[in-house]
């Protein structure tokens, strides 16, 4: 029987940044963009240490480009086979096709199906899903370079403003918590003026930042292996520049300098554990009633009398970020290449 094989696709930033500046991006939009796939860079450095990882459990550890992930998976053995996607995308990037090339291929996957990579990516139509689903999403509006395509509700604390398709926080500036209407169509014009794309226009939640990170090493992990981090950074909202100062190679180099400093993690539970049930509570509803499974994260608002707000949900958290490392440390006992080794391993060889 062959060896078994883990693959893991992901679209590097620089085939992103040729490819936006083809369709004429400037150069500074492009590079902000491609910055959501900073996560492929991050994790290239490692690479070895999967392989190390790998090959401790038996599995052959091989890195593919995504433009080079239907010939590397061509003729695989789908018994012997796994595809993990690292990184997503349907718009602005291409990862959302990797799951899609391993079924047509009849080989096994990691994470969820192709079907969730196109809907997490569109922030609007995730949106009436998961309140169809009964979830505690915020309404949605949705404007397009200046102009209303659904009205946003009513809200006394404002609206939040950012682009619909984009991650990572690019498009998010110190001035998207707006107070007024008309100041949520002129970002729609600005962002739709940078990065081309909508923006969903939402009533302001308060409350603090929480990330829920989910990685199912065993293979029939619970609730119980959620971890659910308040993500204290001393500002109300993480904006674009904070994002590029964490991640990629200008995350290294503020780092390096000293400019950014992570933020703390802290677990939710030890202060507000009836919100830390609520959002156990929801994941669970979304692997039920979604199909998110394997390998998650969910970003939400915790206000201080405990209401949850489900802000949105992603299929490739950045696994080489501080918080999905912490996660491995915390609740597996794990660094980041034993715990994706390991998960591999449950699956391929038991």
């Amino acid at each position: 029987m062959p060896q078994p094989r883990l693959f893991l696709v992901y679209e590097p930033e620089k085939a992103c940044l040729d490819r936006l500046m083809n369709q004429g991006y400037p150069r500074d939009r492009a590079t902000e963009i491609s910055s959501y796939l900073a996560q492929s860079t991050d994790l290239a450095p490692e690479f070895s240490k999967i392989w190390r990882e790998a090959s401790r459990r038996g599995i052959a550890f091989t890195p593919l480009d995504l433009d080079e992930a239907a010939t590397g998976i061509a003729g695989s053995d789908p018994a012997t086979t796994l595809v993990w996607t690292l990184t997503d995308g349907i718009a602005y990037f291409r990862g959302g096709t990797a799951p899609a090339l391993a079924r047509l291929a009849g080989l096994r996957t990691l994470g969820a199906d192709d079907s969730l990579f196109a809907l997490c990516q569109d922030k609007f139509r995730s949106g009436a899903v998961l309140s169809a689903l009964g979830l505690p999403v915020p309404q949605t509006g949705l404007a397009r370079d200046g102009r209303w395509l659904v009205e946003p509700p009513a809200c006394k604390n404002g609206w939040f403003v950012k682009p619909n398709r984009l991650g990572a926080k690019i498009g998010i500036w110190p001035d998207s918590h707006c107070r007024d209407l008309s100041q949520a169509l002129e970002l729609s014009r600005r962002v739709f003026s940078h990065y081309r794309d909508e923006v969903v226009v939402q009533p302001y939640v308060a409350g603090r930042n929480v990330r829920a990170s989910f990685l199912d090493v065993t293979g029939h992990a619970d609730m119980s292996s959620l971890g659910v981090f308040l993500v204290e950074s001393g500002a109300d909202f993480q904006t674009m520049a904070d994002s590029l100062a964490l991640y990629g190679g200008t995350g290294a180099e503020a780092r390096a300098t000293g400019v950014y400093a992570e933020p703390e993690l802290v677990p939710l539970a030890a202060t507000q554990p009836a919100a830390d049930g609520e959002i156990r509570r929801i994941a669970s509803k979304l692997m039920n009633g979604l199909g998110l499974r394997d390998v998650f994260s969910i970003d939400l608002r915790v206000d201080t009398d405990d209401t949850v707000h489900l802000i949105e949900f992603e299929v490739c958290p950045g696994l080489p970020c501080f918080d999905f490392r912490a996660y491995c440390r915390a609740q597996w006992s794990m660094s980041l290449a034993e715990a994706m080794t390991e998960t591999a391993a449950r699956r391929l060889v038991g």
